[in-house]
């Protein structure tokens, strides 16, 4: 397996194209009913495919990553070739940029002395979508860049 199975709730949300995944197989509901009683080994096998295809899809179009924590931001570009990064860092203890008065606190001072700022590209490893994937499993989660793109344009 590539990437990591999919939870028991997204396999939930993904049962119709699990279902079509199988008929591509010609795997019937009757047969896959066979094969978890008869053969959990297959039924595992089938499962983590099914969750690699699924990430691999999800990778291809992933552009934007965010890993916000109480002081430090990661928010991630990713271009055709590479990992573009805005990194921000709190000197100011008190503030939580994980709560809505913090990041208040944030938009009003992020050009002040209390605010690190920091760009960075790194070229991908020779699996670029294991390198997002990577990302996600430190706690980076897809958006649609809106912070990136904001912070992006004020940064000198």
């Amino acid at each position: 397996m590539k990437y990591s199975r999919l939870t028991k709730e997204q396999f939930e949300e993904l049962h119709e194209e699990f279902i079509n995944f199988l008929a591509t197989q010609s795997i019937t509901a009757d047969e896959w009913a066979s094969i978890k009683k008869d053969k959990p080994e297959i039924a595992e096998q089938e499962l983590d495919v099914f969750s690699d295809l699924i990430w691999e899809g999800v990778l291809n179009k992933v552009v934007y990553l965010e890993n916000i924590s109480a002081s430090q931001m990661f928010l991630f570009h990713l271009t055709e070739k590479e990992m573009k990064l805005i990194a921000v860092r709190l000197l100011n203890k008190a503030v939580d940029l994980t709560t809505r008065e913090g990041f208040q606190w944030f938009k009003e001072n992020f050009l002040g002395d209390e605010v690190e700022m920091m760009t960075a590209a790194k070229v991908y490893s020779e699996d670029k979508n294991k390198d997002k994937f990577e990302l996600i499993q430190k706690g980076a989660v897809i958006t649609k860049g809106e912070l990136y793109n904001y912070l992006e344009k004020i940064i000198p």
